[in-house]
């Protein structure tokens, strides 16, 4: 029997849930609305009368000050009610934990427990609105995502007449299900098999089918399978768990192909035998051995590209790892669910690096469309302002719910981001040198060790998540695909986990991420050579799940180990105690074998060497041509008070504080140099600085470098801009060049030449220009890749439009610095300071902020000079280090004029500045030296009394000062001349005004 319980404020109590949902429909879909309030409905399943009764008087689903609750429906006074709920399979969090509480408080036990199920869904009364049409609107276009939710409405007169909705649970029902199907590879034709292919998101190309057709014909598999009693074709799972092993997503098959590659600007021809291996692994090799021989501090890369996260060594007794991730298929079709699951995804990788991580901080870099985009939007895209919120809200519940801070992230904008927004999500973990005697960066798992899964329970939510991200986004792109992660179930298993490492209770550990135990297990069976699992065994969240589905569930807060049988009853007691499932469903062995059963039924039975090592070698070509870009004038500008107001207000410079204050970043008490900065705390920071042992002064410093406009332009500056950035934004805090690590992620439209992609050399070319810059600039600077990640099918097609993503890469760095109390923050500091520029000023605007602002075209792309960088990066550590500087902030977009404002509305501090003698190429209109965006160039201020010291340090290279702080507005000049005298207020406002929501 269903009981539908509904909960509402009290009269007099304030529905600022129900405010907000009214400010968004006037705001977001400028629709009338007089009032919207909010009242919550839980279906319950599986108690009596009694015992629901007993639930209301013990307040266990309301507080009884502030809410009224009945059995009754509590709508009244409204002109329309709406009624949002989650579709069957969603993962409903606030029904978990609604279940969780109403058992204890009823002492529900065992089968009586497993009976009992709540539903959540809200109901919005709306008054005000302007009839039928628009409630469907409000529904659709702001209150529910139609792939996870379902919705039914109704008129005060139609309420009237029959009060309520029914009384239905979002629940999933069918009987367990042991059927594994044959899939007849060996009599289908190659467009059966491409057919095949796309109609089960498998995402395999017809090579890598005949590759696998191949595999099964062989004599000697076909003769062993016979023995096992196995068809000769392969089993639907086997068949699925090949496709998301080889998907692109987690081969990562392009960026390990063969490819023939020209560059017809330099006229030279070449073969790229993996991109991968040729400028990313290889150039952390030579930097490592150049750190182990000749740097200051060693070679201090630990674990590097073998595990979830790269490993550096901290201190003595403890090590940092870190991982960048993206999220951008989920969260084009589920903001919330996708960003949500993106950050506790991202978390889960440094909880399985080495023996396990304690969680130290989150970053978060969005790209998005224009939130204040205008038009039709194709099938199936949500508005990017819905995008936006939706994004931002799933990664705020992930990374706050889980007490853990975020401390350095941004936004970028674009319109071609509209297809498929990017969501990089990122966390940085520490771990104790040695764990039980052992260094904590190494793991594996033994013969014989036992394989355990802990955590959340499995369901048919990210199905095809793997291969799904591996292809375009489409019209069809599927609804399993899409996850809704669970902090609170997450923290729990990671408190055990966390126990369950310090005791030494496994030999290695894994996240279920991509492909759900299908992934995860044959990994690690890697170390050992084989397994044999039993997913019977498996823990479900409903009846009726295939094996094959059961297999490959992305399903989250799962993680999966190899404990040692010896200790499994230890672990396991450590897991109920702690209120986490954890179990055994089978075990690693040396036999070669990938072999899943079902009770007694085999589901799959593969060779380790063909799964891991059979996907055949993509074999691609790309060609280099240097597109033509029209070199337009600089306009004149009369006013460039105005511009830099306007500039101010640019969405990608103006400020992102909405979004970052819906971030928890002091959570844990280790926060030094903070994301907002200066006397209002609403500067910018360059980059933010933790304290991992708070009984050490020892400071890490998170920074990142994202410029994506540039590879309009040329992608290899592009690359060189964003590594360039990342070390300079690190630097500007005070960090030590000779003590970084980086994290490479790139997002590509798809770079493969097809009917769909006729364009694919040249992208794929664009691809080839930015890992040659991503080694020659990661060697010059000293700089090591220690993780990274590729998402190479940013497109979307549908409605007879195709919407492809700029060439993007997010380049992060983490790196040491010896003293956190000699950090630096951009923030104007105090009246009658000397401020310098340091480094050339070129005439660099082409996909400048300064030319999409005045309409104009530059072809001239900035470009890193590398030596003098190198050279200035390493004089300003040591000037942080001597305490000669007291603020230092980067110039990036928006350039000189840009970053002088955010130093002064910082500090709510003027300045008396001439740019005359600033190093820069000679006939530069003030318009060029005020908003070029040239690299490698740092503001700072220096007191007087430091002016010699300071510019020793510097002798010989490109710097000048420009003048003083001072009480007052901001003033530059040029050659005597006035360009812009600005109340700092004034410039705040218009820093703050775009975005302040």
């Amino acid at each position: 029997m269903l009981f539908r319980v509904e909960v509402g404020l009290k009269r007099h109590v304030r529905d600022v849930h129900g405010e907000k949902v009214a400010r968004k429909v006037r705001e977001e879909l400028g629709r009338s609305v007089e009032q919207a309030r909010t009242v919550r409905v839980f279906t319950v399943e599986g108690l009596s009368e009694r015992q629901v009764a007993t639930v209301l008087e013990a307040g266990a689903l309301h507080d009884p000050v502030l809410h009224e609750i009945s059995l009754s429906p509590l709508a009244e006074g409204f002109d329309w009610v709406l009624e949002v709920g989650f579709r069957p399979g969603v993962t409903d969090n606030e029904g978990r934990t609604a279940t969780e509480t109403v058992a204890l408080v009823l002492g529900l036990k065992g089968e009586a427990a497993a009976a009992l199920k709540i539903y959540t869904s809200t109901q919005y009364l709306l008054s005000g609105v302007d009839g039928e049409e628009a409630v469907r609107s409000i529904a659709k276009d702001l209150l529910a995502n139609e792939l996870i939710q379902r919705f039914e409405y109704k008129s005060a007169a139609q309420w009237q007449a029959e009060p309520g909705f029914e009384a239905r649970a979002a629940r999933v029902t069918g009987e367990s299900c042991d059927e594994v199907a044959v899939i007849p590879l060996s009599t289908m034709s190659d467009e059966q098999l491409m057919a095949f292919s796309r109609a089960n998101t498998l995402a395999l190309s017809l090579e890598e089918l005949h590759r696998i057709r191949d595999y099964y014909a062989a004599p000697d598999i076909r003769a062993e399978r016979a023995a096992l009693g196995l068809p000769a074709d392969p089993t639907d799972a086997e068949l699925e768990v090949l496709a998301q092993t080889w998907s692109e997503h987690c081969k990562h098959k392009i960026f390990t192909a063969r490819i023939d590659y020209e560059n017809a600007e330099q006229g030279r021809r070449g073969v790229v035998d993996s991109l991968f291996k040729s400028y990313i692994q290889d150039s952390t090799k030579v930097l490592r051995k150049a750190k182990a021989e000749n740097g200051p501090h060693g070679d201090f890369c630990l674990s590097v590209f073998k595990d979830n996260a790269g490993v550096i060594k901290f201190s003595d007794d403890l090590s940092v790892c870190v991982k960048m991730e993206t999220h951008n298929s989920p969260s084009a079709l589920d903001p919330y669910g996708g960003a949500l699951t993106g950050i506790v995804g991202v978390n889960r990788d440094p909880m399985g690096t080495g023996l396990g991580a304690n969680l130290l901080c989150n970053t978060d870099v969005f790209c998005f469309a224009s939130p204040f985009h205008e038009g039709e939007l194709p099938p199936r895209l949500l508005h990017p302002r819905r995008v936006f919120e939706g994004v931002r809200e799933g990664v705020e519940h992930g990374g706050n719910k889980s007490g853990i801070p975020t401390v350095n992230g941004s936004v970028v904008f674009d319109e071609r981001y509209l297809g498929k927004p990017l969501v990089y999500c990122g966390t940085i973990g520490t771990l104790p040198a040695k764990v039980t005697g052992r260094p904590s960066h190494e793991k594996k798992a033994e013969v014989g060790d036992v394989i355990v899964m802990s955590g959340g329970r499995i369901g048919k939510d990210g199905i095809h998540g793997a291969t799904f991200s591996s292809e375009e986004l489409h019209e069809g792109s599927p609804a399993t695909a899409v996850q809704i992660g669970d902090p609170i179930t997450q923290r729990r298993m990671y408190d055990f986990l966390m126990r369950a490492r310090d005791l030494g209770l496994y030999n290695a550990i894994t996240d279920n991420g991509a492909g759900g135990l299908s992934s995860s297990v044959g990994e690690m069976a890697q170390d050992s050579g084989g397994f044999d699992m039993d997913l019977a065994k498996a823990p479900l969240k409903y009846d009726g799940l295939r094996p094959w589905e059961i297999l490959i569930s992305e399903a989250q807060e799962r993680m999966t180990m190899a404990v040692p049988p010896e200790k499994l009853d230890e672990f396991l007691a450590l897991s109920a105690e702690m209120g986490v499932e954890s179990t055994p469903l089978g075990t690693f062995d040396d036999k070669g074998k990938y072999l899943v059963r079902y009770n007694d039924k085999i589901v799959t039975c593969l060779d380790m060497d063909f799964l891991h090592d059979g996907v055949p070698q993509m074999r691609l070509s790309a060609r280099w041509a240097k597109p033509e870009i029209k070199d337009e004038p600089v306009p004149e500008v009369e006013d460039h008070g105005a511009l830099l107001k306007r500039m101010l207000g640019r969405l990608n410079i103006c400020s992102k504080e909405y979004l970052v204050r819906q971030y928890d970043h002091e959570v844990q008490g280790r926060s030094a140099v903070k994301p907002m900065i200066g006397v209002k705390a609403d500067g910018p920071s360059d980059a933010g600085v933790l304290r991992p042992q708070l009984d050490s002064e020892r400071g890490l410093v998170v920074s990142h470098g994202i410029c994506p406009r540039y590879s309009d332009i040329d992608a290899y500056w592009m690359m060189a801009c964003a590594i360039d950035e990342a070390i300079r934004n690190a630097v500007a805090v005070g960090g030590d060049l000779r003590y970084m690590a980086g994290v490479d992620n790139f997002c590509w439209c798809d770079p493969v030449e097809s009917e769909s992609t006729p364009d694919g050399r040249y992208k794929l070319a664009q691809l080839v220009r930015a890992n040659e810059a991503l080694a020659h600039f990661c060697q010059g600077f000293g700089v090591p890749c220690v993780s990274g990640k590729d998402s190479m099918k940013n497109d979307y097609k549908g409605g007879g439009v195709k919407i492809s993503i700029p060439p993007t890469v997010l380049y992060s760095v983490i790196g040491v610095i010896p003293d956190v109390n000699k950090c630096l923050t951009s923030d104007f500091k105090s009246a009658g300071e000397l401020v310098y520029v340091l480094g050339l000023t070129r005439g660099e605007l082409g996909a400048s902020e300064v030319a999409g602002e005045l309409g104009f075209s530059s072809a001239r792309v900035p470009q890193v000079d590398l030596l003098s960088a190198r050279e200035r990066y390493l004089a300003m550590f040591e000037a942080a280090q001597e305490g000669l500087v007291t603020s230092c902030h980067d110039c990036s977009d928006g350039g000189l004029a840009v970053a002088l404002a955010e130093m002064a509305l910082a500090g709510r501090l003027g300045a008396q500045l001439d740019l005359t003698d600033a190093p820069a190429e000679t006939g530069l209109s003030a318009t060029s030296l005020l908003y070029s965006e040239s690299a490698s160039r740092l503001l700072v201020t220096v007191r007087k009394e430091n002016r010699s010291a300071f510019e020793a340090l510097f002798r010989g290279q490109a710097l000048a000062c420009l003048g003083e702080t001072a009480n007052g507005p901001l003033r530059v000049g040029l050659s005597g001349n006035e360009l812009l005298s600005e109340d700092v207020a004034n410039l705040a406002r218009a820093f703050k005004a775009t975005l302040d929501w």
